[in-house]
């Protein structure tokens, strides 16, 4: 029988569960976010002796905890400050091309999943070079029940690249709309 992975074994925290991730910890991740964010390049890096794919992998595992925790706190400022202008982004409401064109979206997406009584867990997240792919869902702390779910793929060349593509499927059992209550608290960007 193959044994099975912990996906974070090498990470700097744990975001596979509700309840894991040090209070203290999580104002760090969003910390490092913002200054993630401010070291993204005009153009992409070209990937080589200077900017290695494994130098890409090492600060895409340096990032992942943050990018969680934006999500857990509605941080949408941090959220769309990971994508590159000329983001490619496919999903079931897309495509969308460049960030304006996902926005207006997504921000509903950030809404609900990020709601108060929601956590969200990223159980499965793999890394190669520049790609990321992981599975999320959304649990209600009160009833347990799955409120939404997905898979997503990055192509996200380190924090001097960003992500350039994002493929996602998303799945939403609990509404498909967030509340104007519920916009308001996403961090407008």
């Amino acid at each position: 029988m193959k044994n099975r992975t912990n996906y974070y074994q090498d990470l700097a925290a744990d975001y596979s569960r509700p309840g894991l991730v040090a209070e203290s910890l999580q104002s760090d991740f969003i910390a490092l976010a913002l200054k993630i964010n401010e070291m993204q390049e005009e153009s992409p890096p070209v990937i080589g002796d200077d900017y290695t794919m494994s130098q890409i992998e090492q600060e895409n595992k340096e990032w992942w905890p943050t990018h969680c925790e934006a999500l857990r706190q509605g941080r949408g400022d941090i959220l769309t400050g990971e994508y590159r202008q000329d983001l490619v982004y496919f999903c079931q409401d897309g495509p969308y091309y460049g960030i304006a064109e996902q926005k207006v979206r997504e921000q509903h997406w950030w809404a609900l999943i990020a709601q108060p009584g929601v956590t969200m867990t990223w159980p499965i997240v793999m890394f190669h070079g520049e790609y990321v792919w992981f599975e999320w869902n959304c649990i209600d702390d009160h009833t347990n029940e799955i409120l939404a779910k997905g898979s997503v793929a990055w192509a996200r060349r380190g924090h001097r690249g960003g992500c350039h593509f994002k493929g996602e499927q998303l799945t939403f059992y609990r509404d498909v709309f967030s509340s104007p209550e519920l916009l308001q608290l996403i961090t407008r960007s």
